[in-house]
């Protein structure tokens, strides 16, 4: 009875070092980005000269596609919480997490099929990336409404 207590409470070997490749600009700019201006403009509506125009997924593959916009978004959270990237700051792990939070109600209105859950997560992961870059990002390159 002890030896089988014992042998469940062996350590499980440390997991493998991450090791980074891109920096955080290229993993904004060839990741991030292109998964969020995709999920961005999944749905929406556009009001014009010839009136107003409605985007939603109309198949099963363009709700694939938002749906993989969507993981691509809540993994890039763990993608910059990555060794020097999170340079052990407290506040960069939390914004990261939120990236990650939203990223999965993303996810969730895109597997549910839900064009007005998907705009509202939409503003969601808007909120993260620009609650980030008002801090982070350099000056030139912030919000107007941050400076």
């Amino acid at each position: 009875m002890i030896a089988i207590a014992a042998a469940g409470c062996k350590q499980a070997p440390p997991p493998p070092a991450f090791q980074a490749v891109a920096t955080v600009k290229q993993l904004m700019a060839s990741i991030l980005e292109p998964a969020a201006d995709g999920y961005w403009d999944a749905v929406g509506s556009v009001d014009d000269a010839k009136g107003t125009t409605y985007t939603a997924p109309r198949n099963d593959q363009e709700w694939n596609d938002v749906r993989d916009y969507a993981y691509i978004i809540a993994e890039s959270g763990n993608l910059l919480m990555m060794g020097s990237r999170a340079r052990e700051r407290a506040d960069w792990i939390a914004m990261s997490e939120g990236l990650i939070a939203a990223g999965r109600r993303a996810l969730a209105a895109a597997e549910a099929r839900d064009t007005m859950a998907v705009f509202n997560a939409g503003a969601e992961v808007y909120e993260a990336c620009t609650r980030c870059h008002a801090v982070y990002l350099v000056p030139a390159a912030q919000p107007a409404a941050s400076r």
